[in-house]
Protein backbone atom coordinates (compact mmCIF):
# COMPACT_ATOMS: atom_id res chain seq x y z
CA UNK A 1 0.00 0.00 0.00
CA UNK A 2 1.24 3.40 -0.76
CA UNK A 3 1.80 5.62 2.09
CA UNK A 4 0.92 9.37 1.08
CA UNK A 5 3.25 11.86 1.56
CA UNK A 6 3.95 13.60 4.87
CA UNK A 7 3.29 17.26 5.04
CA UNK A 8 6.24 19.28 5.27
CA UNK A 9 5.96 21.90 8.25
CA UNK A 10 5.66 25.64 7.35
CA UNK A 11 8.27 28.08 8.37
CA UNK A 12 6.04 29.73 10.89
CA UNK A 13 4.86 26.42 12.34
CA UNK A 14 8.14 25.44 12.65
CA UNK A 15 9.19 28.92 14.40
CA UNK A 16 6.01 28.50 16.72
CA UNK A 17 7.21 24.80 18.10
CA UNK A 18 10.75 26.11 18.58
CA UNK A 19 9.58 29.36 20.39
CA UNK A 20 7.07 27.52 22.67
CA UNK A 21 9.22 24.83 22.84
CA UNK A 22 12.35 27.69 24.51
CA UNK A 23 9.79 29.68 26.15
CA UNK A 24 8.46 26.29 28.07
CA UNK A 25 11.77 25.17 29.18
CA UNK A 26 12.60 28.51 30.42
CA UNK A 27 9.32 29.29 32.48
CA UNK A 28 9.70 25.65 33.93
CA UNK A 29 13.24 25.54 34.71
CA UNK A 30 12.67 29.58 36.75
CA UNK A 31 9.95 27.77 38.78
CA UNK A 32 12.09 24.59 39.18
CA UNK A 33 14.62 27.07 40.70
CA UNK A 34 11.99 29.05 43.00
CA UNK A 35 10.58 25.43 44.23
CA UNK A 36 14.63 24.00 45.01
CA UNK A 37 15.16 27.19 46.95
CA UNK A 38 11.67 26.92 48.56
CA UNK A 39 12.40 23.50 49.49
CA UNK A 40 15.79 24.28 50.61
CA UNK A 41 14.43 26.67 53.06
CA UNK A 42 12.73 24.13 55.25
CA UNK A 43 15.69 21.50 55.44
CA UNK A 44 17.07 21.73 58.65
CA UNK A 45 20.89 21.83 57.74
CA UNK A 46 21.70 25.03 56.96
CA UNK A 47 24.50 23.47 55.08
CA UNK A 48 22.29 21.22 53.07
CA UNK A 49 20.19 24.07 52.19
CA UNK A 50 22.93 25.78 51.49
CA UNK A 51 24.32 22.50 49.13
CA UNK A 52 20.52 22.81 47.09
CA UNK A 53 20.61 26.56 46.34
CA UNK A 54 24.39 25.77 44.86
CA UNK A 55 23.27 23.38 42.63
CA UNK A 56 19.71 24.47 41.50
CA UNK A 57 21.12 27.23 40.05
CA UNK A 58 23.36 25.42 37.17
CA UNK A 59 21.09 22.84 36.69
CA UNK A 60 18.45 25.05 36.21
CA UNK A 61 20.99 27.14 33.50
CA UNK A 62 22.28 23.76 31.75
CA UNK A 63 18.50 22.91 31.35
CA UNK A 64 18.25 26.31 29.34
CA UNK A 65 20.95 26.13 27.80
CA UNK A 66 19.28 22.67 26.03
CA UNK A 67 16.58 24.57 24.70
CA UNK A 68 18.90 27.29 23.37
CA UNK A 69 21.42 25.36 22.09
CA UNK A 70 23.16 25.65 18.55
CA UNK A 71 22.80 22.58 16.46
CA UNK A 72 19.88 21.51 18.89
CA UNK A 73 17.76 18.60 16.49
CA UNK A 74 14.00 20.31 15.62
CA UNK A 75 10.53 19.11 17.41
CA UNK A 76 10.16 15.55 16.14
CA UNK A 77 6.95 17.04 15.49
CA UNK A 78 5.28 20.15 15.31
CA UNK A 79 2.85 21.33 17.86
CA UNK A 80 -1.06 22.30 16.50
CA UNK A 81 -2.07 24.42 19.43
CA UNK A 82 -5.67 24.98 19.19
CA UNK A 83 -7.82 28.17 18.22
CA UNK A 84 -7.28 30.84 20.65
CA UNK A 85 -4.93 29.20 22.38
CA UNK A 86 -3.19 32.02 23.72
CA UNK A 87 -6.09 33.66 25.07
CA UNK A 88 -7.11 30.89 26.85
CA UNK A 89 -3.21 30.01 28.12
CA UNK A 90 -3.81 33.45 29.84
CA UNK A 91 -6.93 32.37 31.35
CA UNK A 92 -6.00 29.16 32.78
CA UNK A 93 -2.13 31.21 34.33
CA UNK A 94 -4.64 33.90 36.05
CA UNK A 95 -6.73 31.67 37.46
CA UNK A 96 -3.58 29.86 38.93
CA UNK A 97 -2.32 32.63 40.70
CA UNK A 98 -5.88 33.33 41.76
CA UNK A 99 -5.71 30.12 43.30
CA UNK A 100 -2.86 30.03 44.91
CA UNK A 101 -3.27 33.36 46.58
CA UNK A 102 -6.36 31.65 47.90
CA UNK A 103 -4.90 28.86 49.21
CA UNK A 104 -2.17 30.74 50.39
CA UNK A 105 -4.49 33.12 52.29
CA UNK A 106 -7.17 30.62 53.54
CA UNK A 107 -4.15 27.86 54.97
CA UNK A 108 -2.88 31.17 57.20
CA UNK A 109 -6.52 32.61 58.26
CA UNK A 110 -6.99 29.23 59.44
CA UNK A 111 -3.99 29.21 61.48
CA UNK A 112 -2.08 25.70 58.68
CA UNK A 113 0.52 27.50 57.15
CA UNK A 114 2.10 24.29 56.97
CA UNK A 115 -0.86 23.06 54.48
CA UNK A 116 0.54 26.51 51.59
CA UNK A 117 3.46 24.18 50.00
CA UNK A 118 1.03 21.46 48.69
CA UNK A 119 -1.72 23.44 48.23
CA UNK A 120 0.22 25.36 45.99
CA UNK A 121 1.85 22.12 44.32
CA UNK A 122 -1.56 20.89 43.94
CA UNK A 123 -3.00 24.40 42.06
CA UNK A 124 0.38 24.09 39.89
CA UNK A 125 -0.13 20.31 39.07
CA UNK A 126 -3.54 21.10 38.16
CA UNK A 127 -3.25 23.72 36.17
CA UNK A 128 -1.17 21.49 33.54
CA UNK A 129 -3.79 19.54 32.85
CA UNK A 130 -5.81 21.96 30.33
CA UNK A 131 -2.09 23.56 29.32
CA UNK A 132 -1.08 20.14 28.23
CA UNK A 133 -3.70 20.27 25.68
CA UNK A 134 -3.17 24.13 24.93
CA UNK A 135 -0.13 23.78 24.01
CA UNK A 136 -0.44 20.31 22.59
CA UNK A 137 2.26 18.64 25.15
CA UNK A 138 0.84 15.84 26.23
CA UNK A 139 3.75 15.15 28.56
CA UNK A 140 2.30 18.18 30.78
CA UNK A 141 -0.27 15.17 31.87
CA UNK A 142 2.87 13.74 33.12
CA UNK A 143 3.79 16.98 34.90
CA UNK A 144 0.43 17.46 36.40
CA UNK A 145 0.02 13.86 37.81
CA UNK A 146 3.66 14.32 39.81
CA UNK A 147 2.83 17.93 40.85
CA UNK A 148 0.00 16.65 42.19
CA UNK A 149 1.62 13.31 43.85
CA UNK A 150 3.85 15.66 45.62
CA UNK A 151 0.80 17.97 46.60
CA UNK A 152 -0.84 14.49 48.07
CA UNK A 153 2.19 13.37 49.62
CA UNK A 154 2.61 16.72 51.59
CA UNK A 155 -0.58 16.80 52.83
CA UNK A 156 0.11 13.67 54.37
CA UNK A 157 3.05 14.98 55.97
CA UNK A 158 1.07 17.82 57.06
CA UNK A 159 -1.63 14.78 58.47
CA UNK A 160 1.37 12.73 60.18
CA UNK A 161 2.59 15.55 62.10
CA UNK A 162 5.90 15.96 60.42
CA UNK A 163 7.06 20.00 61.07
CA UNK A 164 6.36 22.91 58.49
CA UNK A 165 10.23 23.25 57.27
CA UNK A 166 9.73 19.22 56.14
CA UNK A 167 6.93 19.85 54.42
CA UNK A 168 8.33 22.62 53.10
CA UNK A 169 11.15 20.65 51.81
CA UNK A 170 9.36 17.37 50.89
CA UNK A 171 7.11 19.35 48.69
CA UNK A 172 9.25 21.83 47.39
CA UNK A 173 12.44 19.38 46.48
CA UNK A 174 10.07 17.18 44.56
CA UNK A 175 8.20 20.22 42.47
CA UNK A 176 11.40 21.13 41.49
CA UNK A 177 12.81 17.68 40.42
CA UNK A 178 9.49 17.41 38.14
CA UNK A 179 9.63 20.71 36.76
CA UNK A 180 12.92 20.37 35.97
CA UNK A 181 12.47 16.94 34.26
CA UNK A 182 9.02 18.31 32.34
CA UNK A 183 12.04 21.33 31.06
CA UNK A 184 14.84 18.87 29.88
CA UNK A 185 12.05 16.68 27.86
CA UNK A 186 10.63 19.85 26.34
CA UNK A 187 13.78 20.85 25.36
CA UNK A 188 15.41 17.60 24.09
CA UNK A 189 12.24 15.84 23.20
CA UNK A 190 9.68 18.79 22.23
Amino acid sequence: MIQPPTPVADAECVALTRTLRRRGTVVLSVFALVWAFAGASGLASSGAALAVEVIAAPVTATVVFLAYRKGAAPSPRMVTPPANWARSVGIVNVAELAAIFAVIAASNASGRPELVPPAVALVVGLHFVPLARLYDQWQYKATAALLSAAAVLGFGLVAAGLSDGSVRAVVGLASAVTLWASACHVAVRG
